[in-house]
Parts: C-alpha cells; sequence; structure tokens
C-alpha cells in the first residue's frame, strides 16, 4: 500500500518538502518520482497525473490524484487517523490546521525574496520591510500556538503535526538566509533543521541534480548552522565492510570511508546522500555501529 509522489528538486521546492515531510515524518510508505524545475520533466511526469500541474502531487494506492499540500494532509489524515498528522486535542488540532492553513497561502514577500535553497547558507539577505513583517508574522503565530495549545515540545501544538511539516520551508530559509527572529522562533527553527527527516530530505537535496541557477544569489556566505554531519568521504569499492547496500539490498558498486572504514552501496545516489548527512540514514548508521 505504498503511495506515489511527484516532487521537484529536493534542494529548492519547499512544496515538494512539505509533501514528502508528510509521509517521511509519520511514517507512511510513499515512492518519489523527481523532476527537474524550470524543465518540461514536470509536465511530462504529470501526464499520468491528470489533472495535476504542480508538485507535489500524490496519487493513493487506489488511485485517486490529490494535488496540493494541504489537500494530500487532510487526505492522509483521514485515511491514516493514527499516524497523528494532526493533534488528537481538538483545540490543538483546531490550532494546527489554521497555522497550516495561513503558511499556505501566506508569506509572499519571503518566499519571493528568499526562495528556498537548502545547499548554502548566507550571512546576510538584506531583507526588505515587507520580508520583515513577514517575520513578524510568524513569531506571532508561532507564539500564539504555543501559547494557545500549552505546548511543551519543540513544536506548535505538542508533538510533531502537518502544520509543523507546512513550517519546515520556513525554517530552512532562516536558516539559509540568517533572517533576523527572536530566541524563541530560532529554537524552532532549530528544531526543524535537527529533525531526521528534514535531515533526509536535505541530505538528499545536497545531490539531487547540478545547482538551479534561478536560485543563486551573490550574498556573502557562512556554513549550514544545522547539525555538522559525520567526515565521511568517497572512496574506491573495494575492501567495504558489506556486500549488499544497506538501503536496497543490491550489490555494492560505490563506497564511502568513515573514520578510516569502507561501506558499500547499490548507486551513487545512495552513496552520496550518505556523504551528505551519514546520521540522517538509521540504516547506514546501523550497519556503521554493527
Amino acid at each position: 500500500m505504498t503511495y506515489d509522489l511527484v516532487i521537484g528538486d529536493r534542494g529548492y521546492s519547499s512544496w515538494s518538502l512539505r509533501g514528502w515531510l508528510l509521509f517521511d515524518a509519520f511514517g507512511l510508505p510513499v515512492r518519489s518520482h523527481s523532476a527537474r524545475l524550470y524543465t518540461d520533466e514536470l509536465a511530462t511526469v504529470l501526464k499520468d497525473y491528470f489533472p495535476a500541474r504542480t508538485a507535489p502531487t500524490m496519487r493513493t494506492p487506489d488511485g485517486a490524484v490529490v494535488p496540493e499540500t494541504i489537500a494530500i494532509a487532510e487526505e492522509l489524515a483521514t485515511r491514516h487517523p493514527d499516524a497523528g498528522l494532526w493533534p488528537s486535542d481538538p483545540h490543538a488540532r483546531a490550532t494546527a490546521r489554521v497555522l497550516a492553513a495561513e503558511m499556505h497561502a501566506g508569506f509572499t514577500a519571503l518566499r519571493s525574496h528568499c526562495p528556498m535553497n537548502l545547499r548554502v547558507s548566507y550571512t546576510d539577505c538584506q531583507p526588505p520591510e515587507e520580508v520583515l513583517k513577514d517575520l513578524a508574522r510568524l513569531e506571532t503565530l508561532w507564539s500564539w500556538a504555543r501559547e494557545t495549545t500549552r505546548s511543551t515540545a519543540p513544536w506548535l501544538c505538542g508533538a510533531y503535526s502537518a502544520a509543523d511539516a507546512f513550517f519546515a520551508p520556513v525554517a530552512s530559509r532562516i536558516a539559509t538566509y540568517n533572517l533576523p527572529v527572536g530566541a524563541q522562533a530560532m529554537l524552532y527553527v532549530n528544531a526543524h533543521l535537527a529533525h531526521p527527516s528534514f535531515r533526509r530530505w536535505r541530505a538528499m537535496g545536497m545531490v539531487d541534480g547540478a545547482d538551479q541557477e534561478f536560485y543563486r544569489r551573490d550574498y556573502p556566505r557562512r556554513d549550514w548552522p544545522g547539525p555538522v554531519p559525520l567526515p565521511a568521504k568517497a572512496a574506491p569499492c573495494d575492501d567495504t565492510v558489506n556486500t549488499a547496500c544497506p538501503y536496497s539490498g543490491k550489490p555494492v558498486t560505490h563506497a564511502l570511508d568513515l573514520f578510516g572504514r569502507r561501506f558499500g552501496f547499490c548507486n551513487a545516489f545512495c552513496r552520496d546522500k550518505t556523504l551528505a548527512d551519514a546520521e540522517a540514514w538509521p540504516k547506514f548508521m546501523a550497519l556503521y555501529h554493527s
């Protein structure tokens, strides 16, 4: 009972990040179909997902096509009521839906000036007044959500919910562009950067195709402010501790070195996503600690 999900470039497609988190963060099985932005790939892939025109688009195991992240979240919550996409408490659930709806429809100045780019981080992007207003609104919403739901978790409405998945791309923008937010908001951003599903998506985004020129900015750069990856490096595929890929079980053809030990993978993407952030991948870490 695996879902299909059409996504854009992982490093840049904020909407696709939201859609994918609605599966990975809640343990729902999904098969991703990636299409490079600003090419005809997306339109070609979506020919099999009528009437969708955008990424992400979901197809359910029974064949229903569901574009748009709001619709995807609601459909998954209906089909998987125990997965926890929305809070179980009615008041917290209502709050989470308010948050997701405003994020889905708003913050256009922030989206425009600071498009999502998970591959870099800048020291300053000189945010104009309209972007600062969007940031202030975000902080108002986040504080209100915690207060009204009495959340003591890092997340807005208690346990991680679809509302948090909707704000993950905003958290990444604050990290990428070093946007000015208060200490409480920054704690929320850091929780996103450390979330296992977010780390997996970013690791794939770091190696998912060439850089997209549209997203390049000439601001001074800094290191990514999230968790520092382990110092893995590519290596010849011999003398590996494993003969089968930890993800697919297929014979190894590519390898990395981590602290003097070589680990094999079935293709370059499996290796490279692990190089980008080894600790994001439980199956690899289980192999590493074995």
